[in-house]
């Protein structure tokens, strides 16, 4: 009974199970390969034409607002602290500027901006801490070799200008609380929910991992006017952008532009104060 059960079961033969095996082979070929990116090569400069556009017309429109509220000689402006104002202005001009970038596209196409595309998914962590101080002698190296490079090719580079944070004839400590929080606090996360956070995040979707890293780091320089602080801003976006495709967040670019802004502000503001430079 057992020989004819053994006898009746199906003949496997080599050939049809090294066909199974080439099959499967190809079915595991199938699933891992990649389908190549379709990239939207306009996006490369449309995208930081339109965050470029969007923040001009921030400026404009709060510029504008100022103009109109001096002609119509509102008090406010009058009794408002100096400092006081400009953190305000400062605050207003990115609040725009978000509202503008934002607003528009799910105005007319119907585009979200979700808390993935802007690198919000999670808090901050220690390893976003951690990687802030690393980061920015990175930056520092970069910053210097890129500086050291224009200086030696590019005759009269300016190389020491100053930069004009708008912060001017401050005596009192909360005057200085005040700069502080506009350059270190509210500057820094602004800049990264725009730049790393949207413009990076729509680029990365779009076009190759370098061409959105340049397109976003140039227009970051560009922005920042005068050349040294352009190649400045421009060496540190792109770590900045390294630590974004890094973490998959904005935070650890967040607390690096706020330590590279913190250092800059106790340079610029508290030296001469302590010291009595410049006054």
């Amino acid at each position: 009974m057992s020989e004819n059960s053994s006898s009746n079961k199906p003949a496997h033969s080599p050939k049809s199970g090294l066909a199974r095996a080439k099959h499967r082979i190809k079915s595991i070929r199938r699933n891992k390969a990649v389908k190549k990116p379709e990239y939207k090569w306009s996006r490369l400069f449309l995208l930081p034409a339109w965050v470029f556009i969007s923040f001009t017309l921030s400026q404009w429109i709060v510029q504008l607002g100022v103009q109109l509220s001096v002609w119509a000689g509102l008090p406010l402006l009058q009794t408002v602290n100096s400092s006081v104002l400009q953190t305000i202005l400062t605050a207003l001009v990115f609040l725009v500027a978000f509202t503008i970038t934002f607003g528009v596209p799910y105005l007319f196409r119907k585009q979200i901006v979700t808390k993935e595309l802007l690198g919000i998914t999670r808090l901050p962590s220690w390893s976003d801490i951690g990687l802030a101080p690393l980061s920015y002698i990175v930056y520092a190296l970069l910053s210097a070799s890129i500086a050291y490079i224009a200086v030696t090719y590019v005759p009269g580079f300016p190389v020491d200008q100053a930069q004009d944070v708008g912060f001017k004839s401050m005596g009192h400590r909360e005057e200085y609380l005040l700069a502080f929080i506009a350059l270190v606090v509210v500057a820094p996360i602004a800049e990264e929910l725009l730049f790393r956070g949207y413009l990076y995040g729509k680029l990365r979707a779009r076009v190759p991992l370098y061409g959105a890293i340049l397109a976003t780091s140039v227009l970051f320089g560009f922005i920042h006017g005068q050349w040294n602080l352009a190649l400045d801003t421009f060496a540190l976006s792109l770590v900045l952008c390294g630590l974004r495709e890094l973490t998959g967040s904005i935070w650890a670019g967040v607390l690096l532009h706020m330590l590279k802004n913190a250092i800059a502000f106790y340079l610029t503001f508290v030296v001469p104060m302590t010291t009595g430079i410049g006054g």
